[in-house]
Protein backbone atom coordinates (compact mmCIF):
# COMPACT_ATOMS: atom_id res chain seq x y z
CA UNK A 1 0.00 0.00 0.00
CA UNK A 2 2.54 2.68 0.96
CA UNK A 3 4.76 3.23 3.49
CA UNK A 4 5.17 6.86 5.74
CA UNK A 5 8.41 9.16 6.27
CA UNK A 6 8.87 11.44 9.07
CA UNK A 7 9.68 14.75 7.41
CA UNK A 8 9.85 18.32 8.75
CA UNK A 9 7.96 21.27 7.26
CA UNK A 10 11.84 22.38 6.81
CA UNK A 11 11.92 19.86 4.14
CA UNK A 12 8.70 21.18 2.76
CA UNK A 13 9.92 23.32 -0.60
CA UNK A 14 7.28 25.78 -0.52
CA UNK A 15 5.29 25.36 2.52
CA UNK A 16 6.85 28.29 4.29
CA UNK A 17 5.83 30.79 1.72
CA UNK A 18 2.49 29.37 0.71
CA UNK A 19 -0.44 31.18 1.47
CA UNK A 20 -2.57 28.52 3.36
CA UNK A 21 -5.49 30.50 4.33
CA UNK A 22 -7.85 28.82 2.07
CA UNK A 23 -6.86 25.50 2.89
CA UNK A 24 -7.15 26.77 7.04
CA UNK A 25 -10.93 27.77 5.98
CA UNK A 26 -11.40 24.08 4.49
CA UNK A 27 -10.01 22.80 7.56
CA UNK A 28 -12.19 24.46 9.59
CA UNK A 29 -15.27 23.63 7.48
CA UNK A 30 -14.91 19.47 8.63
CA UNK A 31 -13.58 20.73 11.75
CA UNK A 32 -16.87 19.83 12.93
CA UNK A 33 -17.77 16.81 10.99
CA UNK A 34 -14.43 15.59 12.55
CA UNK A 35 -15.04 15.99 15.93
CA UNK A 36 -18.75 14.06 15.54
CA UNK A 37 -16.90 11.46 13.99
CA UNK A 38 -18.93 11.33 11.13
CA UNK A 39 -15.92 9.99 8.88
CA UNK A 40 -14.72 6.77 8.78
CA UNK A 41 -11.14 5.76 9.19
CA UNK A 42 -9.68 4.76 6.17
CA UNK A 43 -6.77 1.50 5.05
CA UNK A 44 -3.72 4.29 6.31
CA UNK A 45 -5.01 4.13 9.50
CA UNK A 46 -5.06 8.11 9.59
CA UNK A 47 -7.16 7.78 12.84
CA UNK A 48 -10.14 10.72 13.01
CA UNK A 49 -10.13 10.82 16.58
CA UNK A 50 -6.17 11.53 16.48
CA UNK A 51 -7.42 14.79 14.87
CA UNK A 52 -9.64 16.06 17.03
CA UNK A 53 -7.54 18.46 18.99
CA UNK A 54 -6.48 20.30 15.88
CA UNK A 55 -10.07 20.18 14.43
CA UNK A 56 -11.03 22.28 17.95
CA UNK A 57 -8.32 24.11 17.65
CA UNK A 58 -9.27 25.44 14.32
CA UNK A 59 -13.06 26.02 15.28
CA UNK A 60 -11.52 27.98 18.52
CA UNK A 61 -9.93 29.81 16.24
CA UNK A 62 -12.37 31.49 13.92
CA UNK A 63 -11.75 32.68 10.37
CA UNK A 64 -7.48 33.26 9.69
CA UNK A 65 -6.92 34.86 6.87
CA UNK A 66 -3.32 36.49 7.36
CA UNK A 67 -1.13 34.15 5.80
CA UNK A 68 1.00 33.66 8.70
CA UNK A 69 -1.40 32.67 11.07
CA UNK A 70 -2.05 29.74 8.88
CA UNK A 71 0.73 28.41 8.40
CA UNK A 72 1.49 28.28 11.74
CA UNK A 73 -1.50 26.57 12.79
CA UNK A 74 -0.72 23.57 10.39
CA UNK A 75 3.06 23.64 11.88
CA UNK A 76 1.82 23.61 15.31
CA UNK A 77 -0.52 20.47 15.23
CA UNK A 78 0.54 18.60 12.83
CA UNK A 79 3.99 16.74 11.42
CA UNK A 80 3.81 15.88 7.70
CA UNK A 81 4.54 12.12 6.92
CA UNK A 82 6.12 11.32 3.10
CA UNK A 83 3.42 8.50 1.82
CA UNK A 84 5.52 6.46 -0.23
CA UNK A 85 3.96 4.25 -2.36
CA UNK A 86 4.33 0.54 -2.78
CA UNK A 87 4.09 1.02 -6.49
CA UNK A 88 3.88 3.91 -8.87
CA UNK A 89 4.15 7.64 -8.25
CA UNK A 90 2.07 10.23 -6.86
CA UNK A 91 -0.68 11.63 -9.63
CA UNK A 92 -2.77 14.26 -9.36
CA UNK A 93 -6.09 15.18 -11.78
CA UNK A 94 -8.20 17.59 -11.64
CA UNK A 95 -12.46 18.55 -11.91
CA UNK A 96 -14.46 21.54 -11.36
CA UNK A 97 -17.83 22.46 -11.31
CA UNK A 98 -19.80 22.92 -14.73
CA UNK A 99 -22.16 25.83 -15.74
CA UNK A 100 -24.62 24.37 -17.63
CA UNK A 101 -27.97 26.16 -19.26
CA UNK A 102 -31.03 23.47 -18.51
CA UNK A 103 -34.64 23.48 -18.90
CA UNK A 104 -37.38 21.75 -15.90
CA UNK A 105 -39.13 20.06 -18.68
CA UNK A 106 -37.95 18.42 -22.38
CA UNK A 107 -38.43 20.65 -25.42
CA UNK A 108 -37.05 20.15 -28.94
CA UNK A 109 -33.39 21.61 -27.75
CA UNK A 110 -33.51 19.97 -24.33
CA UNK A 111 -33.52 16.57 -24.49
CA UNK A 112 -30.52 15.04 -22.51
CA UNK A 113 -31.75 14.10 -18.71
CA UNK A 114 -30.02 14.19 -15.72
CA UNK A 115 -31.41 11.62 -13.08
CA UNK A 116 -32.10 11.72 -9.30
CA UNK A 117 -31.13 8.32 -6.86
CA UNK A 118 -33.71 5.48 -8.08
CA UNK A 119 -35.70 4.10 -5.25
CA UNK A 120 -34.49 0.80 -5.87
CA UNK A 121 -30.66 1.39 -6.00
CA UNK A 122 -29.22 0.12 -2.85
CA UNK A 123 -25.81 0.64 -1.43
CA UNK A 124 -23.50 -2.58 -1.16
CA UNK A 125 -21.41 -3.97 1.55
CA UNK A 126 -19.72 -6.81 2.97
CA UNK A 127 -23.11 -7.34 5.02
CA UNK A 128 -25.56 -7.29 2.30
CA UNK A 129 -23.33 -8.19 -0.50
CA UNK A 130 -24.67 -11.40 -2.61
CA UNK A 131 -22.76 -14.08 -3.03
CA UNK A 132 -20.43 -14.04 -5.82
CA UNK A 133 -21.62 -10.42 -6.49
CA UNK A 134 -18.42 -8.39 -8.27
CA UNK A 135 -16.75 -7.06 -4.74
CA UNK A 136 -16.12 -3.49 -6.86
CA UNK A 137 -19.95 -2.48 -7.37
CA UNK A 138 -20.75 -0.92 -4.25
CA UNK A 139 -24.53 -0.34 -5.56
CA UNK A 140 -26.73 -2.64 -6.99
CA UNK A 141 -30.73 -2.85 -7.69
CA UNK A 142 -33.48 -4.51 -5.12
CA UNK A 143 -35.28 -6.71 -7.30
CA UNK A 144 -39.15 -7.29 -6.58
CA UNK A 145 -38.46 -10.47 -4.74
CA UNK A 146 -36.22 -8.84 -2.49
CA UNK A 147 -32.83 -10.06 -3.52
CA UNK A 148 -29.93 -7.47 -4.85
CA UNK A 149 -28.43 -7.89 -8.89
CA UNK A 150 -26.83 -5.44 -10.60
CA UNK A 151 -28.07 -2.27 -11.62
CA UNK A 152 -28.79 -0.84 -15.23
CA UNK A 153 -26.04 0.28 -16.92
CA UNK A 154 -25.08 3.44 -19.08
CA UNK A 155 -26.79 1.80 -22.22
CA UNK A 156 -29.52 0.14 -20.64
CA UNK A 157 -30.37 3.85 -18.64
CA UNK A 158 -29.56 5.83 -22.01
CA UNK A 159 -32.10 3.60 -23.97
CA UNK A 160 -35.22 4.37 -21.79
CA UNK A 161 -34.68 1.71 -18.31
CA UNK A 162 -35.78 4.45 -16.04
CA UNK A 163 -38.04 6.12 -18.29
CA UNK A 164 -41.30 7.11 -17.17
CA UNK A 165 -40.66 7.07 -13.05
CA UNK A 166 -40.35 10.76 -12.62
CA UNK A 167 -36.58 10.08 -11.87
CA UNK A 168 -34.94 13.36 -14.18
CA UNK A 169 -34.09 16.35 -12.18
CA UNK A 170 -33.40 18.97 -15.35
CA UNK A 171 -33.02 18.42 -19.11
CA UNK A 172 -29.72 19.60 -21.02
CA UNK A 173 -28.98 19.99 -24.63
CA UNK A 174 -25.78 18.16 -25.07
CA UNK A 175 -25.20 14.76 -24.46
CA UNK A 176 -21.35 15.34 -24.28
CA UNK A 177 -21.97 17.90 -21.57
CA UNK A 178 -24.37 15.37 -19.90
CA UNK A 179 -21.75 12.88 -19.51
CA UNK A 180 -18.55 15.62 -18.57
CA UNK A 181 -21.42 16.20 -15.56
CA UNK A 182 -21.36 12.52 -14.67
CA UNK A 183 -17.61 13.01 -14.99
CA UNK A 184 -17.38 15.60 -12.58
CA UNK A 185 -20.23 14.99 -10.15
CA UNK A 186 -21.43 18.10 -9.68
CA UNK A 187 -22.88 21.15 -12.05
CA UNK A 188 -24.03 24.57 -11.57
CA UNK A 189 -27.58 24.56 -13.40
CA UNK A 190 -29.11 27.81 -14.89
CA UNK A 191 -32.52 26.74 -15.42
CA UNK A 192 -34.53 29.38 -18.12
CA UNK A 193 -36.26 30.91 -15.91
CA UNK A 194 -32.94 32.71 -14.53
CA UNK A 195 -32.80 31.00 -11.35
CA UNK A 196 -30.11 28.87 -10.30
CA UNK A 197 -29.34 25.26 -8.99
CA UNK A 198 -26.86 22.64 -8.00
CA UNK A 199 -26.81 19.04 -8.86
CA UNK A 200 -24.17 16.82 -6.55
CA UNK A 201 -23.89 13.41 -6.41
CA UNK A 202 -26.03 10.92 -4.37
CA UNK A 203 -25.10 7.64 -5.81
CA UNK A 204 -24.20 5.49 -8.85
CA UNK A 205 -25.05 2.19 -11.26
CA UNK A 206 -22.33 0.50 -9.31
CA UNK A 207 -20.69 -0.48 -12.66
CA UNK A 208 -16.96 0.36 -12.56
CA UNK A 209 -15.85 3.83 -14.06
CA UNK A 210 -14.17 3.50 -17.66
CA UNK A 211 -12.18 6.50 -18.84
CA UNK A 212 -13.43 7.51 -22.59
CA UNK A 213 -10.35 9.20 -23.23
CA UNK A 214 -7.82 6.45 -22.37
CA UNK A 215 -10.43 3.92 -24.36
CA UNK A 216 -10.02 6.32 -27.48
CA UNK A 217 -6.27 6.56 -27.02
CA UNK A 218 -5.81 2.83 -26.40
CA UNK A 219 -7.90 2.34 -29.97
CA UNK A 220 -5.33 4.91 -31.68
CA UNK A 221 -7.50 7.63 -32.14
CA UNK A 222 -6.10 10.03 -29.51
CA UNK A 223 -2.58 10.39 -28.25
CA UNK A 224 -2.10 10.72 -25.07
CA UNK A 225 -1.18 14.06 -24.87
CA UNK A 226 -4.31 14.87 -27.01
CA UNK A 227 -6.50 12.70 -24.49
CA UNK A 228 -7.69 15.71 -21.68
CA UNK A 229 -11.00 17.16 -21.26
CA UNK A 230 -10.57 19.73 -24.54
CA UNK A 231 -8.83 16.71 -27.18
CA UNK A 232 -11.75 14.84 -25.92
CA UNK A 233 -14.78 17.31 -26.43
CA UNK A 234 -12.94 18.23 -29.96
CA UNK A 235 -13.03 14.08 -30.70
CA UNK A 236 -16.50 14.09 -29.79
CA UNK A 237 -17.40 17.28 -32.10
CA UNK A 238 -15.37 15.15 -34.92
CA UNK A 239 -17.40 12.47 -34.68
CA UNK A 240 -20.89 13.11 -33.73
CA UNK A 241 -22.47 9.76 -34.83
CA UNK A 242 -20.11 7.51 -32.28
CA UNK A 243 -20.77 9.69 -29.60
CA UNK A 244 -23.39 7.19 -27.84
CA UNK A 245 -21.14 4.04 -28.89
CA UNK A 246 -17.76 5.43 -26.94
CA UNK A 247 -19.99 6.89 -24.09
CA UNK A 248 -21.43 3.30 -23.69
CA UNK A 249 -17.82 2.37 -23.19
CA UNK A 250 -18.29 4.11 -19.24
CA UNK A 251 -20.99 1.48 -18.11
CA UNK A 252 -20.99 3.55 -14.56
CA UNK A 253 -23.76 6.29 -14.42
CA UNK A 254 -24.30 8.69 -11.90
CA UNK A 255 -27.52 10.01 -9.90
CA UNK A 256 -27.57 13.10 -8.72
CA UNK A 257 -29.46 15.50 -5.81
CA UNK A 258 -30.63 19.03 -6.08
CA UNK A 259 -29.24 21.37 -3.81
CA UNK A 260 -29.54 26.03 -3.47
CA UNK A 261 -26.93 27.65 -3.94
CA UNK A 262 -26.24 29.12 -0.77
CA UNK A 263 -22.93 30.56 -1.17
CA UNK A 264 -21.82 31.02 -5.06
CA UNK A 265 -17.79 31.47 -3.75
CA UNK A 266 -18.15 27.80 -2.63
CA UNK A 267 -18.08 24.85 -4.58
CA UNK A 268 -20.82 22.16 -4.42
CA UNK A 269 -21.00 19.97 -1.19
CA UNK A 270 -18.49 17.11 -1.32
CA UNK A 271 -18.83 13.74 -0.02
CA UNK A 272 -17.59 14.94 3.52
CA UNK A 273 -20.49 16.56 3.29
CA UNK A 274 -19.18 19.97 3.33
CA UNK A 275 -18.93 22.57 0.24
CA UNK A 276 -15.85 22.17 -1.47
CA UNK A 277 -12.76 25.13 -1.55
CA UNK A 278 -11.39 26.10 -4.68
CA UNK A 279 -7.76 25.02 -4.95
CA UNK A 280 -8.05 23.57 -0.99
CA UNK A 281 -10.07 20.80 -2.06
CA UNK A 282 -8.98 17.44 -2.69
CA UNK A 283 -10.83 14.37 -3.63
CA UNK A 284 -9.11 11.30 -2.01
CA UNK A 285 -9.46 6.93 -2.57
CA UNK A 286 -12.59 6.93 0.46
CA UNK A 287 -11.40 3.24 1.38
CA UNK A 288 -7.56 4.25 2.03
CA UNK A 289 -8.11 7.64 3.30
CA UNK A 290 -9.86 9.88 5.64
CA UNK A 291 -12.09 12.80 5.18
CA UNK A 292 -11.45 16.01 6.73
CA UNK A 293 -7.79 15.62 6.97
CA UNK A 294 -5.01 17.97 5.56
CA UNK A 295 -2.26 16.94 3.07
CA UNK A 296 0.97 18.82 1.37
CA UNK A 297 0.77 18.37 -2.23
CA UNK A 298 4.04 19.06 -4.64
CA UNK A 299 4.21 18.74 -8.00
CA UNK A 300 7.25 20.36 -10.26
CA UNK A 301 5.80 19.83 -13.55
CA UNK A 302 2.15 21.34 -12.50
CA UNK A 303 2.22 25.50 -12.43
CA UNK A 304 -1.38 26.69 -11.63
CA UNK A 305 -0.94 30.60 -11.28
CA UNK A 306 2.03 30.67 -12.90
CA UNK A 307 4.58 28.72 -10.00
CA UNK A 308 4.91 25.01 -9.25
CA UNK A 309 2.38 23.54 -7.63
CA UNK A 310 2.57 23.80 -3.50
CA UNK A 311 -0.28 23.27 -1.33
CA UNK A 312 -2.37 22.17 1.87
CA UNK A 313 -5.17 20.42 0.32
CA UNK A 314 -8.02 18.72 2.43
CA UNK A 315 -9.90 15.46 2.06
CA UNK A 316 -13.43 16.65 1.26
CA UNK A 317 -14.39 14.15 -1.37
CA UNK A 318 -14.16 11.09 -3.71
CA UNK A 319 -14.10 9.29 -7.48
CA UNK A 320 -14.36 6.71 -9.04
CA UNK A 321 -10.77 7.02 -10.78
CA UNK A 322 -9.55 8.27 -7.13
CA UNK A 323 -7.35 5.14 -6.50
CA UNK A 324 -4.38 4.80 -4.41
CA UNK A 325 -2.51 6.22 -1.56
CA UNK A 326 -1.11 9.27 -3.44
CA UNK A 327 -3.83 9.95 -5.65
CA UNK A 328 -5.69 12.93 -5.64
CA UNK A 329 -8.28 15.20 -7.97
CA UNK A 330 -7.71 18.79 -7.56
CA UNK A 331 -11.24 20.56 -7.51
CA UNK A 332 -10.06 23.75 -9.49
CA UNK A 333 -13.69 25.98 -8.86
CA UNK A 334 -16.82 26.63 -10.94
CA UNK A 335 -17.15 27.85 -14.50
CA UNK A 336 -15.70 27.42 -17.73
CA UNK A 337 -12.50 29.31 -16.39
CA UNK A 338 -11.41 26.63 -13.91
CA UNK A 339 -12.53 23.72 -16.40
CA UNK A 340 -9.86 24.76 -18.83
CA UNK A 341 -7.84 24.35 -15.89
CA UNK A 342 -9.15 21.32 -14.87
CA UNK A 343 -8.93 19.43 -17.84
CA UNK A 344 -5.28 19.32 -18.50
CA UNK A 345 -3.75 18.44 -15.01
CA UNK A 346 -2.50 15.39 -15.06
CA UNK A 347 0.82 15.11 -13.19
CA UNK A 348 2.93 13.33 -10.55
CA UNK A 349 3.20 14.81 -7.55
CA UNK A 350 4.69 14.23 -3.86
CA UNK A 351 2.42 13.61 -1.03
CA UNK A 352 2.77 14.34 2.43
CA UNK A 353 0.27 13.56 4.56
CA UNK A 354 -0.17 16.21 7.99
CA UNK A 355 -1.11 13.70 10.96
CA UNK A 356 -0.86 14.89 14.60
CA UNK A 357 2.16 14.42 16.70
CA UNK A 358 1.01 11.17 18.56
CA UNK A 359 -0.09 9.47 15.41
CA UNK A 360 3.18 10.46 13.51
CA UNK A 361 4.97 8.12 15.93
CA UNK A 362 2.10 5.14 15.52
CA UNK A 363 2.39 5.16 11.80
CA UNK A 364 6.42 5.47 11.37
CA UNK A 365 7.46 3.03 13.68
Amino acid sequence: MATFLRRSFADLQGFASGDHGAAFGAFRASAGRLLEGAFPTGALRLRTEAYHGAAQAALDAGAITDPEAARRFFETHFVPLAIVPDAGAGFLTGYYEPVVEAAAAPDARFRFPLYGRPDDLVAIDDVNRPPGFDPEFRFGQRLPCGMIGEYFDRAAIEAGALKGRGLEIAWLADKVEAFFIHVQGSARLVMRDGRQMRVGYAGKSGHPFTAVGRSLVEAGELTLAEADMAGIRAWFARNPARVDEVLDRNRSFIFFGEFPVEDPTLGPVGAAKVPLTPLASIAVDRLLSTYGIPYFIASDSLAIGGEPFRRVMIAQDTGSAILGPARADIFVGTGDAAGAIAGTIRHEADFFVLVPHDLAGELTR
